[in-house]
């Protein structure tokens, strides 16, 4: 017979409360070797991550990758490493806490917000635990991935699962599953593009450089390769700009397997042999910089380009924790909350008589 969770700190007439789970996608906790190993062998071992017969990618990651990987990422995580941590955990922090923020001045003492990471620390399991020992009893889940992938936004929706399956008292619930093209998102990047260009100058040419997934997952029906190309689309149509003006790419393959083209790595050398000048790349595929902006892209692209001719590769930062940035997520939090009461009667006397009777039997 199966044990279910009791509600943390539960007690019969709390006031209710909506939750948010904001969730990004994790971070070793130090950039060592055994910690980023940790970190590799949880997100690796994500069946929604490496789509490979599972007893054939135990022994590619346990026999190959975890022998080999962790003490190259780890160097790469120290190049990036600031002395209050992870960037991308810097920064998922200050969104939530700003949300918060925002959220109380709104929806004064409806709202509770607890950050999760899908692999690491905080736990996915964890966070919800704390935020039904807050008194939520609905909860909404926005994955911080702007585009929809199987690899990212489904690996939250199993994992939300999985804590709910085992509760005895299951909150009422809803997901986010994209906001690629909510014109509050895009107007943001607009804006991080604009403010860049005042402060540093414009560039001959702007490149997006997405993610990026295998290409057998786009003729399997994964929505993410098309919703990246809508994302690039509306911004270059908000800027104004025209065809030669702007890119696309993505980056990040792994292994031998064709991944969604053009490579961001190749495109970058390319134009850095046709003479380009001063390249600006952003990464809309990231609500917060990471390894892969802030050294993939700011450093290893960036000296590619310079090899290969190119004056100079600048990195426009990502959302991050920016006011209009959270601002944004927040009224897309108010917006799924739509027809979703918030308003929560507590009825004590109710309470009292019910917890009564049931200490009577």
């Amino acid at each position: 017979m199966p044990t279910y969770q009791t509600t943390p700190e539960f007690e019969h007439g709390r006031a209710e409360r909506v939750g948010i789970l904001l969730v990004n996608l994790g971070t070793p906790t130090e950039p060592t070797a055994s910690s980023v190993r940790r970190f590799l062998k949880q997100f690796l071992s994500d069946p929604r991550v490496v789509e490979y017969p599972r007893w054939l990618w135990w022994l590619i990651l346990n026999g190959i990758i975890l022998r080999i990987r962790p003490s190259r990422s780890a160097a790469a995580y120290r190049k990036i490493w600031t002395d209050d941590g992870s960037p991308l955990m810097i920064y998922s922090q200050g969104v939530a806490a700003s949300m918060q923020r925002h959220l109380d001045t709104r929806m004064p003492g409806t709202a509770c917000v607890e950050l999760a990471m899908s692999y690491g620390d905080p736990s996915i399991s964890d966070a919800v635990d704390r935020l039904l020992a807050a008194g939520a009893r609905r909860l909404l889940v926005l994955p911080l991935y702007p585009q929809y992938s199987g690899t990212t936004t489904a690996s939250v929706i199993d994992a939300v699962a999985r804590k709910m399956s085992v509760l005895r008292w299951v909150p009422e619930l809803r997901f986010i599953n994209q906001y690629h093209d909510e014109p509050g998102y895009i107007d943001a990047l607009v804006t991080s593009i604009r403010e860049y260009w005042r402060e540093h100058g414009r560039g001959t040419k702007l490149m997006f450089s997405f993610h990026g997934v295998p290409h057998k997952t786009l003729l399997s029906g994964d929505p993410y390769h098309c919703q990246c190309r809508k994302t690039a689309r509306l911004v270059v149509e908000a800027l104004g700009l025209g065809d030669d003006e702007w890119v696309l790419s993505f980056q990040s393959r792994v292994g031998r397997e064709e991944w969604l083209t053009p490579y961001t790595d190749q495109t970058v050398e390319q134009l850095g042999k046709q003479g380009i000048g001063r390249l600006d790349v952003i990464c809309p595929g990231f609500s917060a910089d990471c390894l892969e902006t802030l050294e993939e892209i700011a450093m290893q692209n960036a000296e590619l380009f310079l090899e290969s001719g190119g004056e100079s590769l600048r990195y426009i930062p990502a959302l991050n924790d920016r006011d209009y940035h959270v601002s944004f997520l927040t009224d897309l939090v108010q917006q799924h909350l739509g027809g979703w009461p918030v308003e929560f009667r507590d009825e004590p006397a109710t309470t009292s008589r019910a917890v009564a009777m049931g200490s009577d039997r």
